[in-house]
């Protein structure tokens, strides 16, 4: 809780029914119901779904097998999204279903950013002064 006491993220109905959206669309990509050119032989996986505070919307956060042509699947999901979401509603047992919007996960990108900036010379010669620092204390 914030101090004006409204929850500070999400709360655990929105990341149960994220789970639930994450785990339909999860299995409807590994049997290949969702037919187009685009989409044909690749393999995606959806690391993260994320409701609205209302549960209306789910932004479904998609990557495919290696990263290629990423934007193309998500345009693609992105066409098929209505045909999805009827997919879908019955497998989350919702009075309503959420329309689902799909984005490009690239907190893959973010962390081998990090990794590398983690590894890189300069920090390793700050952690290495801060380890000497505190020898000599």
């Amino acid at each position: 809780m914030s101090r004006d006491n409204k929850p500070s993220g999400p709360s655990q109905r929105m990341l149960r029914v994220g789970e639930l959206v994450r785990h339909a669309l999860a299995s409807m990509f590994a049997r290949g119901d969702v037919v187009d050119d685009a989409l044909r032989g690749a393999v995606v996986t959806v690391p993260e779904v994320r409701m609205t505070n209302d549960l209306k919307i789910a932004n479904a956060y998609v990557m495919p097998l290696g990263g290629e042509h990423a934007e193309e699947i998500v345009a693609a999901l992105n066409r098929n999204k209505k045909f999805i979401r009827g997919q879908v509603a019955p497998q989350i047992n919702m009075k309503f279903a959420p329309e689902i919007r799909f984005f490009v996960d690239d907190t893959f990108d973010e962390a081998s950013r990090i990794d590398a900036l983690l590894r890189s010379d300069r920090v390793r010669r700050d952690v290495e002064a801060e380890d000497g620092d505190d020898e000599q204390e």
